[in-house]
């Protein structure tokens, strides 16, 4: 297990060094080795502009030493002015050399997944999703939970073709065989996704081991009922584990309070704020502003 990066509390920070827009957040990343594994092979940063969970597999150390490469590459790019796509494929190409030469000859090979956000090099508030394997990141946002990744796995595939059917992708013996890896000597293919990035919107970035024990009622209900980041992604990962843990479990939350004078009046409340000792313009419903570059 590595982690880079800390956690934070409504945290003001600049969304390009090169604007004046400034975005309000907060964030809590934690992991649990679970239940039945003996090592945590699973890695996080946290590290602005960028978050991210890695899932480590191989034999002995190898998924561990995996994962760890991917975390401290994309730690480089934490506190940079912009993250380009190019720049996390460059990383993550960085990353494969080194679980190469960390990891040495094994015979099952080493990698790991990899999926997270960073903020965007866009002039409209996005966040850039990024994803190789089956990690997720989720969105909440208005009752709403929605999967914004795809997972690269068989069962995917098969699900995709109709071979099989979600239920039956449950119980499917290939279940945990992903197609895309970081490592085994494979150049990395990251899929990205733009997402708005906007007030009011929660996001949950995670390893399979939190989504083999919870399904996605289950994720809303937390979500939907934890008022902060650190409460969801601790409610999170303890009821993954007590549900059964055969994995190592890791959960990123991420809450957007505010992005410019667009302030998300539920988070305020949450935090125990008195709305009318805020200086700011409140508007009730949150709707996404954009200040020119």
């Amino acid at each position: 297990m590595t982690v880079r990066g800390e956690n934070a509390s409504r945290r003001r920070l600049r969304y390009r060094t090169d604007c004046d827009l400034e975005i309000e957040l907060s964030w809590f990343g934690l992991t649990d080795v679970g239940r039945r594994r003996e090592t945590n092979q699973d890695s996080y940063v946290t590290l602005p502009p960028i978050f991210a969970v890695a899932d480590g597999m191989g034999g002995h150390s190898a998924g561990e030493i995996a994962s760890a490469a991917v975390v401290r590459r994309l730690a480089e790019l934490g506190g940079s002015a912009r993250v380009a796509e190019s720049d996390i494929d460059e990383v993550l190409a960085d990353a494969v050399d080194d679980i190469e030469l960390d990891a040495g000859e094994t015979e099952l090979g080493a990698g790991t997944t990899v999926t997270g956000v960073c903020l965007s090099t866009d002039d409209q508030p996005t966040w850039k999703v990024f994803n190789i394997g089956d990690s997720r990141v989720y969105q909440y946002f208005k009752g709403a939970l929605s999967q914004i990744t795809v997972d690269h796995s068989v069962v995917q595939h098969l699900i995709d073709t109709g071979a099989i059917t979600e239920e039956e992708a449950e119980t499917h013996p290939h279940a945990n065989v992903i197609t895309r890896a970081v490592g085994f000597n494979e150049a990395p293919v990251p899929e990205y996704t733009s997402l708005a990035l906007i007030p009011g919107q929660r996001l949950l970035i995670c390893s399979d081991g939190l989504t083999k024990e919870l399904t996605d009622i289950g994720i809303q209900h937390f979500l939907a009922t934890q008022p902060t980041a650190e409460e969801a992604a601790t409610m999170l990962v303890q009821q993954a584990v007590e549900n059964a843990g055969r994995d190592n479990v890791t959960a990123i939350v991420i809450d957007v309070h505010a992005v410019g004078d667009v302030i998300d009046t539920g988070s305020v409340q949450a935090a125990g704020i008195d709305l009318s000792e805020l200086d700011e313009e409140v508007d009730t419903e949150p709707v996404t502003v954009f200040e020119a570059p």
